[in-house]
């Protein structure tokens, strides 16, 4: 080897980071994840490294393009009861193609999410969010990185795999019409969810064109313990009807009513989303928008396995997967108003 070959190949990403007056660890993610850095930042590392003669090790690069028949999966939390089936349906897609499924539980946390992803997308093939608190931005430029699905979430330039909100707020909002109410309230999820702001703009078009009224409450943690806070909160002007962001705060709002002497439904029906399994099993049942939750986990697997053996990373994979309501004893006739002993406060209907 020459001598000037051999001072080009000791150069490391140390000395590229001095020159270029950044951490070691962004001139690594210029190369292996370019998506992460500054446009600006990036072309003056690859400046720099060209100047000093920085070349990434072939073996590095064979690896990095290898397949390791892995995918992650991102849910936002695994006790969550809506993921059992999404992940089921991911499972059977991922193992029919021979596929390894890494499971990641955010935790409701996108600092968590971001840290979990950073460790371990370099080993992965693609990556499904199933339920993500990170931002659009982050999101596509995650997708420049590696093959990503979304679903229950649409972005611009990244397929996704979403439920048709539209279509199962209006049947709700058709069918409580239909038993006599004249208002519902909307029972709203976390903020940084996008299926809650699709939802909730959903009640308003779906009220729009009708004599009923809407109105929002919340946000609330997206499980029992918040729906038995959101009935602490509108009990003192408690609605005739409700629809929950999901199940769990459907559930949980059911208990809270009961606990302080409000009927369900005689004086307050109670509609959720999801359907998942518990949902049949309360009483009285929970009336719900059954989402096709073990497709939709199936079918965001397959597109992203099309994704990684294609190399695309166009929207043409989007689907939106039908829905229905299912009618159980939470919702019942609009009936005559009575005074609740605690609060005992009656509200406007």
């Amino acid at each position: 080897m020459a001598e000037g070959e051999h001072a080009r190949s000791s150069v490391t990403i140390y000395d590229v980071a001095r020159v270029a007056q950044v951490a070691p660890s962004t001139v690594s993610r210029a190369f292996s994840r370019p998506g992460r850095v500054n446009s600006e930042t990036a072309a003056r590392i690859r400046r720099v490294a060209d100047e000093l003669g920085y070349r990434t090790s072939p073996l590095a690069r064979a690896v990095s393009q290898s397949r390791t028949r892995l995918m992650a999966l991102v849910v936002s939390d695994v006790a969550n009861p809506f993921y059992a089936e999404v992940i089921h349906g991911a499972q059977a897609a991922a193992t029919a193609a021979g596929y390894t499924l890494l499971l990641i539980d955010a935790q409701e946390s996108e600092r968590l999410e971001r840290a979990t992803l950073d460790r371990t997308l370099s080993s992965v093939d693609g990556v499904l969010l199933a339920g993500t608190r990170l931002s659009d931005s982050a999101i596509r430029m995650l997708a420049k990185q590696k093959p990503v699905i979304v679903l229950n979430r649409t972005i611009v330039d990244v397929p996704s795999v979403v439920p048709d909100n539209a279509r199962g707020i209006r049947l709700a909002v058709e069918h409580l019409a239909e038993l006599g109410h004249r208002s519902v309230t909307y029972v709203s999820g976390p903020e940084a969810s996008w299926a809650d702001g699709a939802r909730w703009r959903a009640v308003l078009e779906a009220t729009a064109g009708s004599s009923m009224r809407a109105r929002r409450s919340g946000p609330y943690a997206p499980d029992v313990a918040g729906g038995v806070r959101a009935a602490e909160e509108i009990a003192d002007r408690y609605p005739s009807a409700v629809i929950a962001y999901n199940d769990q705060l459907a559930i949980g709002l059911i208990r809270g009513l009961t606990a302080r002497g409000v009927r369900v439904p005689r004086d307050v029906s109670v509609v959720g989303f999801d359907n998942i399994p518990v949902a049949d099993l309360i009483t009285p049942g929970l009336t719900t928008v059954a989402a096709p939750l073990y497709t939709e986990g199936a079918t965001a697997t397959r597109h992203l396995l099309t994704l990684v053996a294609s190399g695309q990373r166009g929207t043409s994979l989007s689907a939106v997967l039908p829905v229905k309501l299912v009618v159980r004893g939470s919702t019942g006739r609009r009936g005559r108003r009575r005074s609740i002993p605690t609060p005992a406060a009656e509200g406007d209907d």
